[in-house]
């Protein structure tokens, strides 16, 4: 994001995705996708995960993000490098503490709940616009009654926790 007073005026507020309301969310991204020298968002299905694991398919979608791109380094949200990627720095709690870091987090969000909106009317009785995707109980009793989607991953475990 440019560092100018606009901008910072414009996103004053910003905060990490998971505390920020889902209208609040919806004008940031509006707001960052304006203001942005650019953005890129990566997508791994279910199936990739299934094959390689969470962390390995959060690293391939970070490397596709960065590759749509223009960066001197990477400013990462945690303490883990992406493996084969250019210079990093690492921020604990990044969301809390950068700008840059929580307008990620914002754009990935909404980004991601629009694609469960979309899977609730591919695949409607899920709930996938209300639960947004997580492991909520009423998901997982889905899943067990309906069976998974192409969308799951067969390497969660679905069901009761306790």
């Amino acid at each position: 994001l440019p560092n100018s007073s606009g901008v910072r005026k414009a996103l004053r507020g910003l905060n990490d995705s998971k505390q920020l309301s889902s209208g609040a969310r919806e004008k940031f991204d509006l707001l960052i996708r304006r203001y942005a020298l650019s953005f890129g968002i990566g997508l791994v299905e279910a199936w990739e995960i299934d094959e390689v694991n969470i962390l390995q398919a959060t690293f391939k979608a970070m490397r596709q993000a960065l590759e749509k791109i223009d960066f001197d380094f990477a400013l990462i949200d945690g303490n883990k490098a992406i493996p084969g990627s250019t210079e990093q720095r690492f921020l604990i709690k990044g969301d809390e503490k950068s700008i840059s870091i929580a307008a990620a987090s914002v754009i990935a969000k909404v980004y991601r709940d629009d694609l469960m909106v979309e899977l609730d009317r591919e695949f409607p009785g899920y709930g996938f616009a209300r639960h947004k995707g997580y492991g909520t109980k009423e998901h997982q009793e889905k899943i067990l009654l309906l069976g998974p989607t192409p969308q799951h991953r067969r390497s969660f475990r679905w069901g009761p926790t306790s």
